[in-house]
């Protein structure tokens, strides 16, 4: 093999890796002005359902908003990546995936929507993820509180500001952009 298509083989092995359930490449991290290009020019390929009785512990049944019931195979090895929040039957749902070569449906991102609603707190933020895409802050005096949401692509989309996924459990909320990693804890109600 030539110096050149080493170089080639490496530099496609080097992209495949750095794709993961956000989509994201590892080149260099969007700026605020590239992630209004990419939530404006790129297609949203979610699908939204809840999740079906049907659901196993490597299949995701989602019956779809349209009323279509779909099955993802999600992979073992890559579960905890693909899959944020769980999978629960009756919990509203935000799929990505893609076709496979033999037909099947795979999951490359699962986010449990019903998991994502409620308030979340970190040392700075302190806001409220609710329905129908609306995010309510509880600081009165923050410099850009977040007022809206959505997932696009798999990504969760606050305001102008698109974060990855890293992890969404019943009490923690982990995100991550260009600018950091940032971390929530779930404010419990009193």
């Amino acid at each position: 093999m030539k110096k050149h298509d080493k170089t080639l083989l490496a530099a496609l092995l080097a992209m495949m890796i750095g794709w993961g359930c956000t989509g994201k490449k590892t080149q260099q991290q969007p700026t605020e002005s590239d992630t209004m290009v990419v939530e404006v020019s790129t297609p949203d390929s979610t699908v939204y359902g809840v999740c079906g009785e049907g659901t196993s512990m490597h299949a995701l049944e989602l019956v779809t908003d349209e009323g279509d019931t779909l099955t993802y195979l999600v992979d073992a090895d890559a579960e905890q990546e693909t899959v944020k929040g769980g999978l629960f039957a009756g919990d509203r749902m935000a799929v990505v995936g893609y076709k496979g070569a033999e037909g099947d449906m795979v999951a490359t991102c699962a986010v449990n929507l019903t998991t994502l609603m409620g308030k979340w707190t970190s040392i700075d933020k302190n806001f409220e993820i609710q329905e129908g895409g609306l995010v309510e802050s509880s600081i009165k005096a923050e410099t850009r509180p977040w007022t809206s949401w959505k997932i696009h692509n798999g990504q969760l989309l606050l305001n102008a500001d698109t974060f990855a996924i890293e992890r969404l459990g019943a009490d923690s909320l982990c995100l991550e952009n260009g600018e950091g990693i940032f971390v929530f804890k779930r404010q419990r109600q009193q």
